[in-house]
């Protein structure tokens, strides 16, 4: 691949659930601009008003860096997004953007893919991104993709923060009205709403004077109930723990990956809120699928995946993604809920460029 032009820049975006983070790079691997703002899924909030918020973050960094406040904003765009699920949801995307007249090139893919990225040397492996909601990607050596549909229920779906918060719900509400065992996952929620008792708090969800989203918010709470011995609990994490062994071992064998030492990579904000021991538990099953795998909680932040894809799109060198890389540890937030010292191991450093590019796409069972 040609060097790129010393003055290319990329524009790297991770729209995530509940923040949308954006860094311009130059090819040399350096950031000129860097820009948070609120979650703006195009699936939720609508295609326009999502690219909106994109496009005046991006605007705002190009401003840090001193360029110009219109488009073109750079010589690619590696957008990764939460609720680009599907190759049509994509296509639509890159449409948009390409309408807006963002850059020369444009990438849009899920932003498990930039969690991926981050967390390895070359884009390689397997990621679970474990947030609001969860999703699994893998790439293989020679390209080929495997991933899931990820549209909650309907897709099969088990996980994420907000499916946690409303299972220690539904637990608790249970142990109130004598439905089901007693739980200290009872008290934590009525004491963490303050409230009289936990018919209050369902009450208040119900006329709105609790948003929905505030069911997230029990996730941690879930997870040091379960720390300190609760059974309930620890049933809800297992069932947790057992879906992510399930993904990645699926991806793994249809993949063809079982042989090999495939990098195993961790990220979302529940998964980097977790303890050391959760981690090791998902592990044990994945390296039970993968004698050689390696298992990771991804350490930077998926902006920072998302900028690595776009250096590899337009050919920079390895000293580049160097650069980025040890530039952005410390520097950009990963913005994780809860985060738990134990939880992080080392995200990688990068290596040789890879293969991104083409590749062979296969959704669930192929």
């Amino acid at each position: 691949m040609t060097a790129p032009a010393p003055d290319a820049v990329v524009i790297a975006i991770d729209g995530g659930g509940s923040k949308t983070d954006v860094l311009l790079v130059d090819a040399s691997g350096a950031i000129l601009g860097r820009t948070r703002g609120p979650g703006a899924s195009p699936q939720v909030v609508g295609l326009n008003e999502g690219l909106d918020v994109f496009e005046q973050l991006v605007v705002d960094a190009a401003k840090q860096a001193g360029l110009p406040g219109r488009p073109p904003y750079g010589t690619h765009t590696a957008a990764y997004l939460a609720g680009a699920d599907l190759p049509a949801e994509e296509e639509e995307l890159v449409a948009a953007l390409t309408e807006r007249g963002w850059s020369p090139s444009i990438v849009v893919g899920n932003d498990t893919f930039a969690m991926l990225r981050a967390g390895t040397t070359d884009g390689v492996g397997v990621a679970v991104v474990c947030g609001a909601g969860i999703n699994c990607v893998g790439v293989a050596a020679d390209g080929r993709v495997h991933r899931f549909p990820a549209l909650g229920k309907i897709s099969g779906d088990w996980g994420g923060g907000f499916q946690l918060g409303s299972e220690a719900l539904w637990w608790a509400v249970r142990a109130g009205d004598g439905r089901g065992p007693s739980t200290d996952l009872l008290p934590a929620i009525v004491a963490h709403f303050a409230a009289k008792d936990i018919f209050e708090v369902v009450e208040r969800l119900h006329f709105e004077n609790l948003p929905r989203e505030a069911i997230h918010e029990l996730c941690p709470l879930l997870f040091e109930v379960a720390r300190a011995g609760d059974v309930v609990a620890q049933g809800v994490v297992k069932q947790l723990v057992d879906e992510i062994g399930t993904m990645v071992g699926t991806t793994i064998r249809k993949l063809e990956m079982a042989g090999e030492a495939p990098t195993i990579v961790l990220g979302g904000g529940v998964m980097t809120g977790v303890s050391r021991d959760v981690i090791d538990v998902i592990e044990q099953q994945c390296v039970e699928v993968a004698p050689r795998a390696e298992v990771r909680v991804v350490d930077i932040a998926p902006v920072v995946g998302a900028a690595l894809l776009g250096l590899d799109a337009i050919g920079a060198s390895t000293t580049a993604k160097t650069r980025l890389r040890t530039s952005a540890v410390g520097s950009v937030a990963s913005g994780v809920v809860g985060q738990h010292p134990d939880g992080l191991v080392d995200g990688g450093a990068p290596g040789d460029p890879d293969g991104v590019g083409e590749r062979a796409e296969s959704f669930g069972a192929s």
